[in-house]
C-alpha cells in the first residue's frame, strides 16, 4: 500500500479563457471543480496505475463530505483528522496559450491536539504501507518543523517520499527520505540560487542528498526530469504532447515514482514512470490525474539516458 498524507486540501476551480486581461472583464470558456490537495492527487494517480492507496491528513467539515466522495469515485480508502471550518478554494486560470495563472486561498488552522491526532495516525497506517508520500502546503500557523514530526512518525519499514520546497523540505530532509521530488524553481527557490546547467542541477540535488534524501528526482518541465542518488544521474525528455494543463502535472509524477519505487524499480525506471505520468497529466484539462491508458502509450516511447 502507498499512503498519502494531505495536509492542506484545497477546492480547485479550474477556468479556461482565451486570454487573462487583468483589469478588465473576463468570460470563462469552461469551468471546472477538483476536491483535491497534492497527496490526493498522489492518491488518485497510484489507484488508476491499478496500486493500491490510501489517502489521510487533514479534512475541514463543512465541506469535506465532497473529498470524500471524489475519493469514493475513485476507489481510494480514506481516514482523516477532521477540523472546524471550511476547505480553501484556489483558483486555477488557463488562456489560450496555456499559461497557468493560479490564485490560491489560505487554508484554515488547525488546533494543536489535532496535529498530535495526525502524527498517531501516520505511525499506525505507515506500519502497513510500503511508501509513504507526505507533500504539499502546512495549514496556518503550523511551523516549518511540522515537517520533520510528520516524517519521524512514519515507520521505520516504509520508504519516505517528500515533494515540498523551502523549510519544509529542510525539515524533511532532517528525517532522511528515500526520494525528495522538487521542481526547477522549486530547487532554485529553496538552495537560494539558480541553475543554469544540468551540472548546476545535479549540483543542487546532491544538495539535498547530503542533506538528508537517498535519491533526488528533479522536473525540468518541458525539459524534461533527471534523478540521481549522488552517484549515478539519469536525464529523461518529455514528448511532445498538447498541454491542456500543468495542473497536477507534479502529483501524477510523484504517484507513478512512489509505486516504481515500492516495486523495486532501479533509477532510470522510477524517472521514465514519472514522467510517462506527469507528461499524461498535463494532457488533460480540468481534472488532477492522468488515464492509464495515455500513461502506458507515452511510457513506451520514453528515452533514458545516463549521463
Amino acid at each position: 500500500m502507498i499512503l498519502t498524507v494531505c495536509l492542506s486540501p484545497s477546492v480547485d476551480v479550474t477556468v479556461e479563457l482565451d486570454s487573462l486581461n487583468v483589469g478588465k472583464t473576463n468570460v470563462v470558456k469552461s469551468k471546472s471543480l477538483s476536491f483535491t490537495g497534492k497527496a490526493l492527487n498522489v492518491a488518485i494517480g497510484v489507484s488508476r496505475l491499478g496500486g493500491d492507496a490510501y489517502a489521510t491528513g487533514f479534512m475541514y467539515n463543512e465541506n469535506g463530505s465532497m473529498f470524500e466522495r471524489a475519493l469514493d469515485r475513485e476507489g481510494v480508502p480514506f481516514s482523516f483528522v477532521w477540523n472546524s471550518g471550511r476547505v480553501r478554494e484556489n483558483y486555477k486560470c488557463i488562456d489560450n496559450k496555456s499559461m497557468l495563472t493560479e490564485i490560491n486561498d489560505i487554508g484554515e488552522s488547525v488546533a494543536r491536539e489535532k496535529l498530535y491526532e495526525l502524527l498517531h495516525m501516520i505511525r499506525g497506517l505507515s506500519a502497513h504501507s510500503e511508501v509513504t508520500v507526505i507533500s504539499g502546503g502546512l495549514p496556518r500557523g503550523v511551523d516549518a518543523g511540522y515537517y520533520r514530526d510528520l516524517f519521524q512518525a512514519v515507520d521505520p519499514n516504509s520508504m519516505k517520499i517528500v515533494d515540498a520546497e523551502g523549510a519544509k523540505l529542510f525539515s524533511a530532509l532532517d528525517a532522511e527520505v528515500d526520494l525528495a521530488k522538487p521542481n526547477l524553481d522549486e530547487l532554485q527557490s529553496s538552495l537560494g540560487r539558480e541553475f543554469h546547467t544540468m551540472d548546476d542541477c545535479i549540483e543542487g540535488c546532491k544538495e539535498l542528498i547530503a542533506r538528508g534524501a537517498k535519491r533526488v528526482l528533479l522536473s525540468l518541465g518541458k525539459g524534461g526530469a533527471i534523478i540521481t542518488d549522488g552517484k549515478r544521474n539519469f536525464f529523461g525528455k518529455s514528448i511532445n504532447v498538447a498541454v491542456n494543463s500543468t495542473v497536477g502535472a507534479g502529483d501524477g509524477m510523484v504517484a507513478a515514482a512512489a509505486l516504481a519505487l515500492k516495486n523495486g524499480a532501479d533509477l532510470p525506471d522510477i524517472l521514465r514512470a514519472g514522467i510517462a505520468a506527469g507528461t499524461a497529466t498535463v494532457t488533460t484539462f480540468g481534472t488532477v490525474s492522468f488515464t492509464r491508458e495515455k500513461y502506458e502509450e507515452i511510457y513506451q516511447r520514453l528515452q533514458i539516458t545516463e549521463f
